[in-house]
């Protein structure tokens, strides 16, 4: 698509002009107002014709499973129970949901959790081969969620932990002394998200730079970014492009 074109200079190259209808604001500059579920990226009326500007994502309710869950799952959850005295207190719910347990665990309990997890016979859960952030802006008060992905190698079995954190006070205990995987995958975690894995041995950030402001992955995050040229062209960053209406 070309863009409306002014006479031509006198070097004969057509000079582009604002288009009407254009919006010097774009939707990444004010990410706070976007709800969460509509649109890409916070668009909002933009006409754009990918579709991306009116998607709408329902939100389905993942409510509690009840007993039986089915396969292996009570079998983990019956051992669990009998082996972690502080079951009653530490686990919130249980989620069944597209083929896989979930065990949300108070974020002060976690690294208990996951040692018991680890370490008796009929769990030996020894892996843990995913720590990652999750900000569900918009859908719940403890936006910042954490997940931790166990694999029993004894017993051929997955299960998940969930732990979530106010963006208030996003502090939950490390599970670096449990699973020494966990250690630059919490990392990645405070980087992007902002979470503080307390008695990490050393929490710095990954992939950002030491001075950096603010963490990318948190979905109130401005796009932001730089310009770059391409083919004599300069393409600006998302939050300075135009709106097309």
């Amino acid at each position: 698509m070309t863009a409306p074109q002014d006479k031509p200079n006198d070097g004969g190259v057509p000079v582009p002009v604002t288009p009407a209808g254009a919006s010097s604001g774009a939707p990444a500059e004010h990410p706070p107002s976007s709800p969460a579920g509509r649109g890409m990226f916070g668009n909002q009326g933009s006409g754009d014709v990918s579709g991306y500007g009116g998607l709408v994502r329902q939100r389905r309710p993942i409510e509690a499973a009840s007993r039986p869950f089915g396969g292996y799952f009570d079998e983990v959850y019956d051992a669990l129970e009998e082996a972690y005295p502080g079951f009653a207190d530490a686990i919130e719910k249980v989620v069944v949901d597209r083929g896989e347990l979930t065990l949300h665990v108070r974020p002060e309990r976690i690294a208990e959790v996951c040692q018991v997890m680890r370490d008796d016979l009929a769990l030996r859960f020894e892996l843990c081969s995913s720590v990652s952030g999750v900000d569900y802006l918009g859908a719940d008060e403890r936006r910042l969620h954490v997940v931790y992905h166990l694999t029993s190698m004894t017993y051929r079995r997955r299960v998940r932990l969930e732990a979530a954190v106010p963006v208030e006070d996003p502090h939950l205990p490390s599970v670096t002394a449990v699973y020494p995987t966990a250690d630059w995958q919490e990392r990645e975690a405070y980087d992007m998200f902002g979470i503080v894995f307390d008695g990490h041995p050393s929490l710095t950030r990954i992939l950002m730079p030491d001075d950096w402001e603010g963490h990318p992955q948190r979905k109130d995050y401005p796009l932001g970014g730089v310009p770059v040229e391409y083919k004599g062209a300069e393409i600006p960053p998302p939050d300075r492009r135009r709106s097309y209406q």
